[in-house]
C-alpha cells in the first residue's frame, strides 16, 4: 500500500512552518523525496540479511523477517511483454526489463501448462555442464548465465521472449508531488496520476493549428475528435465558440497514449453556417512529461511514513541550513532504526 505523497509534503511544511524554519519548494521535496525513498528501499535488503542471522519471534506480526519481506514485497513482480518497462528484449541473450533493480528467478514457459525454473550458473560451470553428456542442459532442465543486465539462456533453441519469464525486484519510480501555479503564484497540487503520455488538464487554446468560422455562440463539452496517429485515448475537450470563433478549448480528462505533434481534428458540429476546420496540434508542453502536473506516491509500504517524514526533514534541515532540524530528525532516524534492530 502506498503512502500518499501530499500527506508527507504537509506533514513536513506543516513542522518546518510550525518555527518558522523555513519552506520547502515541491522540485525539492520531489528531488529528496526521490532520494528518501530509494535509500529507505536500498536499505531492506542488509535488513533482512542482518534479521537473517538472529532468532525471530514465531509470533504473529512480530517476526521481522517476516516484516522486511514484506515491505520488499510491494517492489516484488514478473515481467509482461506488454508493458514497455517491464518488456525482455532481445533473442538470447536476453535484455532484462528496465525497471529491474534485483533478479530473483527466470522459468521457461513455453505454453500454459509447462513451467521449468531454469538454474543460474557461473562463467567457470558452464562450460562443464554443457559438454558432460549427462549434464547437458535441455528444454527440460535449463540454465541460464546472468551478465551484463543480460541472461545468456541454455540450450540456445530457446529464442522467443514470451516463453521466458523473469521474476525479480523492480526499482521504486521517482515519486512527483505535480502542481499548477494558482492565480496568486502559490502551488496547487494536481490531483490526478501523473501520466507521461497525457494531456494536460486546463485550457489548452493556445495550441489551435487550424481554426473554423461562422460557428454558433455556445458551450460543446466533450466535443467529438479523430483520434491521433499515436492511438491516444481517452482525452475530453469542452470548447466555447464566442463570437462565431473558437474562444477557448479546455482539457477536463486528460487520456493517455499522446505524443507531441499529434493533430486532432475536431469533428463537432459546431451549428449551422460553420466554415473551417478546428484541430490542435500538440507540443512537449501540452503533456504532462513536460509539464508539472500529476503525482507520483510513495511506492514503499505504508508503515514507512514516519519513517520517510522524518528523512525528508533531515535533508530539508541542509537545504534551508537549520542545523537544529539535522539535529532533531537525524536522532529520531536513529532511535527508529534502533529500535526495529534491536
Amino acid at each position: 500500500m502506498a503512502i500518499n505523497v501530499d500527506t508527507v509534503y504537509k506533514t513536513v511544511l506543516l513542522i518546518l512552518n510550525s518555527e518558522q524554519r523555513g519552506y520547502m519548494t515541491p522540485d525539492e521535496f520531489n528531488r529528496i523525496g526521490s532520494q528518501v525513498q530509494r535509500q529507505i528501499f536500498e536499505a531492506y535488503f542488509e535488513d533482512l540479511n542482518q534479521q537473517l542471522r538472529v532468532p525471530q519471534s514465531d509470533t504473529e506480526y512480530s517476526d521481522r523477517v517476516a516484516i522486511t519481506d514484506e515491505k520488499i514485497a510491494e517492489f516484488k513482480t514478473e515481467n509482461n511483454q506488454t508493458v514497455a518497462e517491464k518488456t525482455i528484449g532481445g533473442t538470447n541473450p536476453f535484455t532484462t526489463p528496465s525497471e529491474l533493480y534485483r533478479l530473483g528467478s527466470i522459468t521457461y514457459e513455453p505454453n500454459t501448462a509447462t513451467y521449468k525454473e531454469m538454474q543460474r550458473v557461473g562463467r567457470s560451470e558452464i562450460y562443464n555442464i554443457r559438454k558432460a553428456p549427462l549434464t547437458a542442459p535441455t528444454t527440460n532442465y535449463p540454465i541460464y548465465l546472468y551478465e551484463d543486465n543480460k541472461a545468456l539462456v541454455y540450450p540456445e533453441t530457446i529464442v522467443n521472449p514470451a516463453h521466458v519469464k523473469m521474476q525479480y525486484v523492480k526499482k521504486p519510480i521517482d515519486i512527483r508531488w505535480g502542481y499548477n501555479l494558482g492565480s496568486l503564484g502559490q502551488y496547487t497540487f494536481t490531483n490526478y496520476p501523473y501520466i507521461a503520455t497525457a494531456i494536460n488538464i486546463g485550457n489548452i487554446t493556445s495550441s489551435i493549428s487550424s481554426n473554423i468560422s461562422s460557428a454558433t455562440n455556445g458551450s460543446y463539452p466533450a466535443a467529438t475528435f479523430t483520434p491521433p496517429a499515436s492511438g491516444g485515448t481517452g482525452a475530453v475537450f469542452d470548447i466555447t465558440v464566442t463570437g462565431a470563433t473558437v474562444t477557448s478549448i479546455n482539457v477536463v480528462s486528460q487520456g493517455s497514449g499522446y505524443a507531441v505533434n499529434d493533430v486532432i481534428t475536431f469533428t463537432q458540429n459546431f451549428g449551422a453556417g460553420t466554415t473551417g476546420t478546428l484541430s490542435i496540434t500538440l507540443t512537449e508542453l501540452n503533456l504532462f512529461s513536460g509539464s508539472t502536473q500529476g503525482y507520483v506516491d510513495f511506492e514503499l509500504h505504508n508503515s514507512e511514513r514516519t519513517e520517510v517524514i522524518l528523512r525528508v526533514l533531515l535533508y530539508a534541515g541542509v537545504v534551508i541550513r537549520d542545523p537544529q532540524i539535522i539535529q532533531v530528525a537525524a536522532q529520531k532516524v536513529q532511535q527508529e532504526e534502533v529500535n526495529e534492530k534491536s
